[in-house]
């Protein structure tokens, strides 16, 4: 593929997606979401009333005007909480989701287009470790490096490199044998070429719906392991740790538990609209060409 080919594809997805936004309010919903968490993300610390940490009034407060999301036990200001508790969700997720697609499409690429015994070695060591359900995986795995933002990185990485490395080994799969790869062997081009350049724009609709959904996915791991305890550790306002501290609260201060779950709840549902859209788009744009 050559590198015009490549950005009259990019364009034509481009035109694509604005034609899918207009018919399909879903996926412009779940973009909208995916964008205002990010923007949290980025600017929340400077939006936020108070510090995460400041006791801002009266232990147990309501909801108000003045405290959207009421106070925690703490006297803490739960909205400002929520706010700053986007950049440690969407930050070790996306970091770790992120690494984890860099090195499952670099080995899904080699294993699939070299395939023989190397295929089989890593395919059958991937397959051990999917076969283990991902949060006693996780628990096992922060149980051994103790619980920091650099072990749920690890953890995230090491749980969902083997799933995307198999959906881009099967894509390779699917096109190492067609034409334009036999013709690029002829031409004399280098492996790196032909797996970088002719492989994997044929991959890419794969590979990024496949990263939307692990990002999803990273981030209920990341609330559960710290709902347990095990992710971020205190002071931070981890989403998952909220929720676990408010458990002994759950009746007498609701909000201190519905905001965050909420939180949660509407990022997954706005990633996993985004996703599926991102899905039809790319399939719409694969028939035409």
């Amino acid at each position: 593929m050559t590198p015009l080919s490549f950005f009259n594809r990019l364009a034509r997805l481009t035109i694509t997606s604005g034609k899918q936004f207009a018919h399909d309010p879903l996926t412009l919903v779940g973009t909208l979401i995916v964008a205002l968490f990010i923007f949290l993300a980025i600017f929340g610390p400077a939006i936020a009333p108070y510090d995460f940490a400041e006791r801002a009034g009266p232990p147990r407060q309501a909801p108000t005007w003045a405290y959207p999301f009421g106070t925690d036990n703490l006297g803490r200001d739960v909205f400002s909480r929520v706010i700053w508790g986007t950049r440690e969700i969407m930050g070790l997720s996306g970091l770790g989701t992120g690494i984890s697609v860099a090195i499952g499409l670099c080995v899904g690429l080699v294993i699939g287009y070299f395939g023989g015994l190397l295929d089989e070695i890593i395919s059958r060591a991937f397959d051990s470790l999917l076969g283990i359900p991902a949060l006693v995986l996780a628990l096992v795995l922060l149980g051994t490096l103790g619980p920091s933002n650099f072990s749920i990185i690890a953890v995230i990485v090491i749980i969902y490199v083997p799933i995307i490395t198999r959906v881009i080994r099967s894509a390779t799969l699917n096109v190492r044998d067609s034409g334009y790869i036999e013709a690029a062997k002829l031409r004399g081009e280098s492996i790196l070429y032909i797996l970088f350049r002719e492989i994997l724009p044929s991959v890419l609709p794969a590979l990024a719906v496949e990263a939307a959904l692990r990002f999803s996915y990273a981030i209920f791991l990341t609330a559960s392991l710290g709902f347990l305890g095990l992710g971020v550790q205190p002071p931070s306002p981890d989403w998952g740790r909220m929720i676990g501290e408010s458990r002994n609260f759950m009746r007498l201060l609701p909000w201190m538990m519905a905001f965050p779950a909420a939180a949660i709840a509407l990022l997954v549902i706005g990633i996993n609209l985004f996703a599926d859209g991102l899905r039809k788009i790319l399939r719409y744009e694969g028939q035409d060409v």
